[in-house]
């Protein structure tokens, strides 16, 4: 009966969305921030929050024009500049998975078909999405995969955004309907909280990044695919348990794939994912700037953490946006952002020792997969806050 009810309004929803601009902004605000998206991909477009000087600056990389997301879509690198990532982010060794005894092989789409990453070769962030639900602080995006790429069965998910002051929520629900299947949505942004407002801010080699709860990370093999094995970040570059600048160690960071320089590494976040009360609360991730002044706390229910320090983007980052070229920087340098993308552990499904596998597939007799990330800005040194804030008011 349920299920029924949601593919009648999904069905409703996608003849609406046949008639729609899958590139028109909508824009959600609320005090010190603005945020925009657009349908296609369910991409992040803007996200404006207030800098040391009370100014405002636009924080991710993205595209004045929102048909130039078409683009990137179409191009040999895709960068996934704030789209939204399905049916399961990251990458899957051979395209190949079993659940129940049944191995599906889902479209390939890198290193010559020795894996798969983001969902295949036309995922979630090619999608046009539907706008289901908008005011001034929310809009919520629908998305009918009806086996995209191979996957089995079929998966509704809703995608909202909403906005409180200084805050950025993303809450993402995907629905099993009719078989057992591996999901793992999410948010593909890029940041740069210099906001390239100088050429100091052109990359985020000075900004300071921490991951308080993230001893431990997954080892992937030259290609990027997880091996199995647990890493442990201590006397290595990946060590951020402590606060320090991203480009401090990046000699010391082999840890990314073959031809690697920098970070593109999935880092555990050692906590329960539901393991007590207020477990929103601990802030997962830290990151600022100190030409900004702005700085951004990161809390999820999800038990790992993608860092992508965008080193190898090859020019693929693109021309940066108007609100962005104030510091004399026009094209996206390498370094010049930082993905960070709150997921579970990359390739879980195919490493049953890990435990990872009731996070990772569902079916109609489980609940739903549900992603919950929280973004909120401050600004570095002011006072109040939490432990990971203690020198930062709310701004705005």
């Amino acid at each position: 009966m349920v299920s029924s009810l949601i593919f009648s309004s999904l069905l409703l929803a996608l003849a609406v969305s046949a008639q729609s601009d899958p590139f028109q902004k909508y824009t959600i605000s609320a005090p010190g921030i603005n945020v925009s998206c657009i349908p296609f991909g369910a991409t992040l477009t803007n996200v404006y929050v207030k800098d040391k000087n009370g100014d405002a600056q636009d924080v991710v990389l993205g595209h004045d024009d929102g048909r130039d997301y078409l683009g990137d879509a179409q191009s040999p690198v895709k960068p996934n500049l704030g789209s939204t990532i399905g049916r399961y982010s990251n990458r899957i060794r051979n395209g190949t998975f079993t659940i129940d005894g049944v191995t599906s092989h889902v479209s390939t789409n890198e290193h010559s078909g020795l894996n798969t990453l983001h969902g295949g070769k036309v995922g979630y962030d090619q999608r046009n999405w539907t706008v289901v639900s908008h005011n001034d602080t929310s809009i919520t995006f629908s998305l009918l995969d009806e086996g995209f790429e191979g996957f089995p069965g079929s998966v509704v998910t809703y995608a909202t955004y909403t906005v409180e002051a200084n805050r950025w929520i993303s809450r993402i629900v995907s629905i099993a309907l009719d078989a057992p299947t591996p999901i793992m949505v999410i948010n593909h942004p890029y940041w740069n909280l210099g906001a390239f407002v100088d050429p100091n801010s052109s990359t985020i080699l000075n900004d300071t990044l921490h991951l308080p709860l993230s001893s431990r990370f997954i080892v992937v093999d030259g290609i990027q695919v997880p091996t199995g094995e647990i890493g442990t970040v201590k006397g290595t570059g990946l060590d951020f348990t402590t606060p320090k600048q991203l480009g401090r160690d990046l000699a010391n960071t082999a840890f990314c794939g073959t031809g690697c320089v920098g970070y593109d590494n999935d880092f555990i976040i050692d906590r329960p994912r539901y393991g007590k009360p207020g477990s929103f609360d601990d802030v997962v991730l830290s990151m600022s700037s100190k030409n900004t002044g702005i700085q951004m706390d990161v809390r999820t229910n999800q038990q790992s953490v993608v860092v992508f320090s965008c080193g190898i983007l090859n020019g693929a980052g693109g021309s940066l946006k108007s609100s962005q070229q104030k510091g004399g920087v026009k094209l996206v340098p390498d370094y010049g952002c930082i993905a960070i993308e709150p997921q579970q552990w990359t390739d879980g499904i195919n490493h049953p020792e890990w435990g990872q596998q009731q996070y990772q597939i569902y079916s109609p007799s489980t609940g739903p997969a549900v992603l919950y990330a929280r973004y909120d800005f401050s600004i570095v040194g002011d006072s109040g806050g939490s432990k990971e804030e203690s020198n930062a008011t709310r701004i705005g």
